[in-house]
């Protein structure tokens, strides 16, 4: 999660298939029918933007329908027609809840397990059959089949038990735009949808200091802390556990995200594995922001608020996931390509994550914490990306944003010098081509490019070690120790 620039604590935050379609469809149908009783509190707040809950159903539909044998072309065919039939009658209302399109988006991903990828006459279905097999899926095995199964069924009943209404709303009054924006002039494409109440977090859940004030300030860190804290021993362990934590939820919410489910979606699977963890989303009410996660499309750089939006073919959308734990944060954020991008997109999310990897060759005991935007730079400009300049990294533990301030690019005034035990997040942003600049929806929040342009970022929570650094938020199975080069599949849709 960014701090901003000029603005001391301004930053602010930003878990799936496998069964046959029917099922699926079914299960969700008849478990968002059941109206389920653990539905959480909302705060009563005016709500703000929205969710086509149309067009998820088509989107779920139509990519639940795909694919099939060759010589069992005919038949899955007509399986495929009677679905769709049974789907068509009333769109927005007939949309029992939104758990059903999700889990039909998330289903649709375990059909190539199965079945052959021919890519003939297979519809949307096939054609997304097509790009998997372009991105080099492999097929699941059983356990993986069983663990797909397992991730569905809980992401079903996720969403049935965080249901908003959202479900019985029309289109229309989805996409309309919140009174705030009334006349704004917009720098891209992008509108903002409906946004719902803010989720409250059950109790017994340890909350940072600001989880309940009205203004959601944080008086620990008005307070300041004039030094880099040194984390080791008990304090080391459970700011470990908190990233393998963070990790695990972003890893959760990217393997949810596909095209036609919505941010507000995403926050609210953001929301559930937060409290099946019995950890705290930090960016809800932090500086008042609504949601449990930032989830930013394409010209959106960053504080993104989670919307009914559905989310498209062809966008990129970054996840910026902070949980609170035991007294500590953690922050990290990735950037994804939902289906196919075109090659400028490709260009930027790449050049964002090696700006990154290229600024972590820097950690180690010793260097000037003002040095890091020098790498960062020099990686943009060799792929026509411009550094956004007005959020930088920042010490992240016992304070969601405290000391050291990280910008991203050369010349900066920062001070400090790295040490054992330091713990920090390095986020670059940057701009596709030369204007690094931002401007900000009347939302207060949501960071967007001047000029419409698409931007990317990339987190991840960083320990300086005797003799280098260690990525606390790493991938599972990824070395710790060092950043793994560009691999786009690794932020695949």
């Amino acid at each position: 999660m960014p701090a901003k620039k000029k603005k001391s604590g301004g930053g602010a935050a930003a878990g799936a298939a496998g069964a046959d379609d029917d099922v699926a469809l079914d299960a969700a149908v008849d478990t968002a029918a059941s109206e389920a009783a653990a539905t959480p509190e909302v705060v009563e707040e005016p709500a703000a933007e929205g969710e086509d809950a149309e067009d998820v159903a088509e989107e779920g539909q139509g990519t639940a329908a795909g694919g099939k044998k060759k010589k069992k072309k005919k038949k899955k065919t007509a399986a495929a027609g009677e679905e769709d039939a049974d789907e068509e009658a009333a769109p927005a209302a007939a949309l029992v809840a939104a758990a059903a399109p999700a889990a039909a988006v998330v289903a649709a991903n375990g059909e190539d397990d199965e079945e052959d990828d021919d890519g003939e006459d297979g519809g949307e279905g096939g054609a997304k059959k097509k790009k998997s097999k372009k991105r080099g899926k492999k097929k699941n095995k059983p356990d993986e089949r069983e663990d797909d199964e397992a991730f569905q069924k809980w992401v079903v009943e996720s969403l049935e038990a965080t249901r908003n209404g959202t479900e019985t709303m029309s289109a229309e009054d989805l996409k309309k735009n919140p009174q705030p924006f009334f006349g704004y002039r917009y720098s891209g494409d992008l509108r903002p949808w409906f946004v719902t109440p803010r989720l409250k977090m059950p109790s017994g859940i340890h909350t940072p200091d600001y989880a309940f004030d009205p203004d959601g300030r944080s008086e620990s860190e008005r307070a300041g802390m004039k030094e880099v804290p040194v984390l080791e021993g008990s304090a080391l362990v459970t700011m470990r556990e908190v990233c393998r934590m963070g990790r695990e939820v972003l890893d959760i919410a990217s393997r949810f995200m596909k095209a036609g489910v919505t941010g507000d979606q995403i926050d609210r699977i953001v929301y559930q594995a937060c409290v099946d963890r019995k950890i705290y989303p930090s960016p809800l009410n932090y500086n008042r922001f609504p949601k449990s996660v930032c989830v930013s499309p394409n010209e959106v750089i960053c504080h993104g608020i989670p919307d009914c939006r559905p989310i498209e073919e062809g966008d990129i959308v970054n996840l910026d996931v902070s949980v609170f734990y035991n007294g500590y944060h953690s922050d990290l954020n990735e950037t994804f390509f939902i289906g196919e991008c075109d090659e400028d997109s490709q260009r930027l999310v790449r050049t964002a994550y090696n700006s990154l990897r290229e600024a972590s060759k820097m950690i180690r005991p010793g260097t000037f914490y003002r040095d890091v935007g020098n790498n960062i730079s020099a990686e943009a400009a060799k792929s026509n990306c411009a550094v956004v300049n007005t959020y930088c990294g920042h010490g992240v533990g016992e304070l969601f944003h405290g000391p050291p301030r990280i910008p991203h690019y050369r010349k900066n005034k920062a001070v400090g010098i790295m040490k054992a035990g330091h713990v920090f997040t390095i986020e670059p942003m940057l701009n596709l081509g030369s204007n690094g600049g931002d401007k900000t929806w009347p939302d207060d929040w949501t960071a967007v490019t001047p000029n419409g342009s698409r931007s990317a970022q990339f987190e991840q929570t960083f320990l300086v070690t005797q003799d280098g650094f260690e990525v606390l938020t790493a991938r599972p199975g990824t070395d710790r120790f060092s950043m793994p080069e560009w691999d786009p599949s690794m932020f695949q849709c």
